[in-house]
C-alpha cells in the first residue's frame, strides 16, 4: 500500500466509537487536494471514511453542501459520524459504479446518461442557491484564468502579456457577469468521476453527487460547461450541443454566450491548475488531461463570445506550445 493511502492512525478508534470498531479499513482514493477516501468494511456494512486532516482541510464545508443538496432532493452522501477536530468524516457509501467508466462502457446510452445529469442541474438551479457560499463572479474568473498565466506558460518558458492576457478576458467574460440571469449554487467540480451511479434508486436520485465542498454561488452555465467539457472523458459534440439545448429548453434561459465563455475560462484555469500540480505538487499523472484540454479549448475559442482571447493566444501562444507532448 502506498505510504499516501495508510489510514491515520487515530482512525480505528473514531470507527469504534461510532460502532465500527471490528470494520477493515481499505483504500479508496485520493484526490488533487490533501482529502483521502478510505472504504470501511463490516461483514455486509460498507461506508466510507473521509480524512480530511487539518489544518490544510476543513470538513464542514462538506457536510453543510451535503445537507442543502439533500434538502433540495438530491442524493448526496448522508454523514454517519463525525470529528471535526481531527477532520474524520464517516459517510454513506454511494459503491463503485462511476458515470465515466459506465458511459465508456455503454456509449449508446450517453445522450441519456447527460440527460439525467442535464436534469439534475435544472431542478438545482429552480432552487434558491446555498445561504453562505461565496461568490463566484467576474473578479473570481479573471483571477482563476491567470493560472494559466502564473503557471503553464512559465513550464513552456512563453513569456506571457499578462495585462493583455487578463484584458482580453474581461472582455469575454464583462458580458456574463452582466447578463442578469439568476446566480445558482454551482457545484464547481461537477464531471463524470465525481457523479455515481447508486443501486436501487431511479430518476434523480440515481445519481449519487460527490466533491461539493468547494461550491460556490455564480452563474447556471458554469456547471453544465463542466460537465460537458469533461476534462477526464470525451463527451460527444452532438449530445454537449443537445443537452445545452435541453438545459435552455427546460429553464427559459439563454446561456449560449455564457457556456462557451465559461467553458474556456474553466478550461483554461485547469491547463494552468494541472501544470502546478505537477510542477508544485509532485503529481506528474495530471499532463495526461493535457491534449484534451487544449482540443476543448480550440474548440471553445470558435465561438465569437471567446474572440478577443483567441486573438491573445494566437499572438501569444504558438501551434507547438499548444501541442507539446506532456512526457
Amino acid at each position: 500500500m502506498a505510504a499516501s493511502m495508510i489510514p491515520p492512525a487515530h482512525a480505528p478508534a473514531f470507527l469504534a466509537a461510532h460502532g465500527w470498531g471490528n470494520a477493515r479499513i481499505l483504500p479508496l482514493a485520493g484526490d488533487a487536494s490533501f482529502r483521502r477516501y478510505f472504504r470501511v468494511v463490516d461483514g455486509e456494512r460498507r461506508a466510507v471514511l473521509m480524512d480530511a486532516p487539518p489544518p490544510h482541510e476543513d470538513p464542514r464545508p462538506f457536510i453543510a453542501v451535503a445537507e442543502y443538496l439533500c434538502a433540495a432532493g438530491l442524493n448526496a452522501p448522508t454523514i454517519l459520524a463525525r470529528d471535526l477536530d481531527a477532520g474524520l468524516l464517516l459517510i454513506e457509501d454511494f459503491g463503485d459504479v462511476r458515470l465515466r467508466e459506465t458511459v465508456d462502457a455503454a456509449l449508446d446510452r450517453e445522450t441519456a446518461y447527460y440527460a439525467g445529469v442535464t436534469d439534475l442541474l435544472i431542478h438545482l438551479h429552480t432552487r434558491p442557491p446555498m445561504p453562505g457560499l461565496p461568490v463566484h463572479g467576474l473578479e473570481q474568473w479573471l483571477d482563476e484564468v491567470m493560472l494559466f498565466a502564473d503557471w503553464y506558460c512559465p513550464a513552456l518558458d512563453i513569456e506571457v502579456d499578462r495585462d493583455g492576457f487578463r484584458a482580453a478576458w474581461q472582455t469575454a467574460l464583462m458580458p456574463v457577469e452582466t447578463d442578469g440571469l439568476p446566480r445558482v449554487t454551482v457545484l464547481r467540480d461537477f464531471h463524470a468521476e465525481n457523479i455515481m451511479l447508486v443501486a436501487g434508486q431511479d430518476g434523480l436520485a440515481r445519481y449519487g453527487l460527490l466533491d461539493f465542498q468547494d461550491a460556490l454561488v455564480g452563474h447556471p452555465a458554469y456547471d453544465l460547461a463542466s460537465v460537458l467539457e469533461d476534462a477526464r472523458r470525451d463527451v460527444d459534440p452532438a449530445v454537449e450541443a443537445a443537452m445545452l439545448a435541453r438545459y435552455q429548453a427546460a429553464t427559459g434561459r439563454d446561456i449560449e454566450q455564457a457556456y462557451w465563455a465559461l467553458a474556456a475560462q474553466r478550461n483554461t484555469r485547469i491547463l494552468g491548475v494541472f501544470v502546478r500540480l505537477w510542477k508544485r505538487d509532485g503529481k506528474p499523472h495530471y499532463r495526461q488531461f493535457q491534449p484534451r484540454m487544449w482540443g476543448l479549448l480550440e474548440r471553445d475559442f470558435a465561438h465569437p463570445a471567446l474572440a478577443a482571447v483567441r486573438q491573445w493566444f494566437d499572438a501569444h501562444i504558438p501551434a507547438a506550445k499548444r501541442a507539446e507532448a506532456w512526457t
